[in-house]
């Protein structure tokens, strides 16, 4: 395949990349240090408010009612609209430092917030796309809009649905969306026709505020903690059974094909005192990634039903409170060709003899071999959508359209999407060792290691946002595939309507970093030191550590 010939603007862009590239190299590893948690991204979310106000962006905050949501703007004059975005989401119990041995960041456990994905590195290529590409359109005057969204908690699949049902994605162009690879074969490569699925996810919250009614009136004391007294059960034992039943009918809730998954999380527990009450509240998360929102809602059944019943058994209440309902994606193969055509004008990335120090250092560090060349061979090479399509689908049937989970899905009814994705370093296994996960978190923090990744996606991002805006023909090459798979575009027959019918679920007790008067610290205190060793006894009992 031919490199593609680059316009005077695009070759402005890249131009304008080289330059900034250490800027974006320091800016990167802000956002790393921070490592937010969904729906609690505030320093994050300020800094890019902040960054994009000083680029002569105009930034609504907070929007679709999300704390740490924007969405930003900037024009050049009439002309198509291209949208662009960031995360910036990290996740619970992954803190770990940029460096090349397990250790979190300053001060912190490693039960604390840290980027996995990179999604430090996702939003940083995708700001340095957009500044390139309005760089480009001054200096060529190249008329048209660029729009910038901030999207938190990605990792619950948050915001894009909420921004979906608002409005956000309406009237544009197309949308570029960048993510770092994260399986094989989508590596270097776009989406063709399996995208991701669909997902609901939502709490489930049992209320123990009528304990009283457990026994009959006159049994036991009048006082409710009488040592006397028959005990309601109480809020904890209503989510262990919700826990327990749904882990034991999981076979039941749908068919063994679709690679579908669901999980959990307790986001609260306890809500008594050590007295002899019961516990008058807890919460459980559920995450559901399937292929089809028909597999979704027969998932919710089942859950309903088990929340009703632990509810009952446990003398509780319970309510269902949605995080997300997302839709599965919709393809776009024009939106695919021009992402992937910019990609391949760009490039693989490439790691230097410095990055590949710093690899084999941790090879060694976390058990393994060093070897010549630590990394992975596919980061270093391109492969073509259709190419990359028919590997996913050797492990798929015929008759499943959407496959793992992501809510970028969420935009494409809305707008043409581009999904691309580009490598982020991955070791190199010798003799089947497998690498524990503080190894990809920190390289995705260390700069050597994570910015030829931001570099390659943020050209990429800049020469498909450009494409879009100076190419009237694949624009409506686009919008015509588009209008086609969704019967007639938004609203069609075949379009899928946002399903956000909730409002968005940020009061919930989500992790999040808390200052109190011994400092700076997470939710869970990291004053057990967690680098120590637990002390034990001759025979392996455990001891504390006071």
């Amino acid at each position: 395949m031919d490199k593609p010939v680059t316009t005077s603007a695009q070759e402005t862009a890249l131009a304008c990349l080289d330059g900034i590239q250490p800027l974006l190299s320091a800016w990167t590893r802000t956002i790393f240090d921070f490592g937010e948690t969904a729906w609690r991204e505030y320093q994050s979310a300020a800094w890019y408010v902040e960054r994009l106000k000083r680029e002569g962006f105009t930034v609504e905050e907070g929007s679709g009612g999300m704390p740490t949501a924007f969405c930003a703007h900037w024009t050049n004059g009439a002309g198509p609209t291209v949208g662009m975005y960031a995360e910036y989401d990290a996740v619970p119990g992954n803190c770990q430092d940029a460096v090349t041995v397990k250790q979190p960041r300053p001060g912190l456990g490693v039960e604390a917030g840290g980027h996995t994905d990179p999604h430090s590195g996702l939003g940083m290529a995708s700001l340095g796309g957009l500044l390139a590409a309005k760089a480009a359109m001054q200096h060529h005057g190249i008329p048209g809009t660029l729009r910038f969204t901030g999207e938190p908690a990605e990792k619950v699949r948050g915001s894009k649905p909420i921004h979906a049902a608002k409005g956000y994605y309406d009237g544009l162009a197309g949308m570029i969306s960048f993510h770092p690879f994260y399986m094989l074969p989508l590596c270097n490569t776009a989406r063709w026709d399996t995208h991701c699925g669909a997902a609901y996810a939502m709490i489930y919250r049992f209320v123990c505020d009528e304990p009283e009614s457990w026994v009959r009136a006159g049994d036991g004391a009048p006082i409710p903690q009488a040592h006397s007294a028959v005990r309601a059960p109480g809020a904890n034992d209503a989510l262990m059974t919700m826990y327990m039943a749904s882990k034991a009918l999981r076979d039941s809730m749908l068919p063994h094909q679709g690679g579908w998954s669901i999980s959990e999380a307790i986001l609260t527990a306890g809500q008594a005192t050590a007295d002899n009450l019961p516990a008058g509240l807890a919460e459980i998360q559920y995450m559901i990634r399937v292929p089809t929102l028909r597999m979704a809602e027969q998932v919710t059944a089942v859950l309903d039903r088990n929340a009703a019943a632990a509810a009952a058994i446990s003398g509780c209440r319970y309510e269902r409170h949605w995080v997300s309902k997302s839709r599965p994606g919709l393809a776009n193969h024009a939106m695919a060709e021009i992402a992937y055509e910019a990609l391949s004008t760009v490039g693989p990335p490439r790691w230097d003899e410095a990055a590949r120090a710093i690899g084999r250092e941790i090879q060694v560090n976390a058990g393994g071999t060093a070897t010549e060349n630590p990394f992975i061979d596919e980061l270093e090479r391109l492969i073509s959508p259709q190419d990359a399509e028919a590997i996913l689908r050797r492990d798929l049937p015929p008759s499943q359209v959407n496959s793992t989970s992501d809510d970028y899905t969420d935009m494409s009814w809305h707008t043409p999407t581009a999904r691309f994705y580009v490598a982020r370093p991955a070791l190199r296994s010798t003799n089947g060792h497998a690498y524990p996960s503080w190894v990809m978190n920190a390289l995705g923090g260390i700069s050597a290691t994570i910015d030829p990744m931001v570099t390659c996606a943020a050209k990429t991002v800049a020469l498909a946002a450009l494409r879009m805006l100076e190419d009237g023909k694949a624009r409506d090459a686009a919008m015509d595939e588009f209008t086609a798979r969704t019967g007639g575009g938004v609203g069609g027959t075949n379009w899928i309507a946002p399903l956000c019918d909730y409002e968005p679920p940020i009061n919930f007790r989500w992790p999040e970093y808390v200052t109190t008067a011994r400092g700076r610290d997470w939710w869970i205190p990291s004053n057990a030191r967690t680098d120590q060793p637990l002390r034990t006894s001759p025979r392996g009992e455990p001891h504390d550590r006071s």
